[in-house]
């Protein structure tokens, strides 16, 4: 199974550790500007995300998930994004993308499987 396509869910605090890779962040809108966002991750840190060409009108909700690259530990490339609505209890949210992160967890039920031959 490739693996090229699997994006780990992340808050603020995890981001330096993906760099370079797919993500998905669930956070709430902040500012929106020309071609960027600010957001604020599960963990209440912000994070800048580099829209680009994406219709901003995309982002329909106060709570979106940003699939995208990780650019450095504040910054995130958009490459698609899935709006969440407007109540959503990022605490559990932040939560559970610890209980993934958690290695006595990790490896037995979220680690991505073996390419089998």
């Amino acid at each position: 199974m490739s693996t090229e396509f699997i994006s780990t869910r992340v808050n603020s605090a995890r981001l330096a550790d993906y760099q370079g890779q797919m993500v998905r962040l669930a956070c709430r809108v902040g500012k929106l500007s020309d071609g960027n966002a600010t957001v604020v991750a599960a963990d209440g840190g912000e994070v800048s995300i580099l829209i680009g060409r994406l219709p901003v009108l995309e982002i329909s909700d106060h709570f979106i998930e940003v699939i995208g690259k990780v650019e450095n530990a504040t910054t995130i490339r958009m490459l698609n994004l899935v709006n969440l609505g407007n109540e959503l209890d990022l605490g559990l949210v932040n939560d559970t993308i610890e209980f993934i992160h958690d290695p006595k967890y990790y490896n037995r039920i979220f680690r991505p499987p073996e390419h089998e031959l």
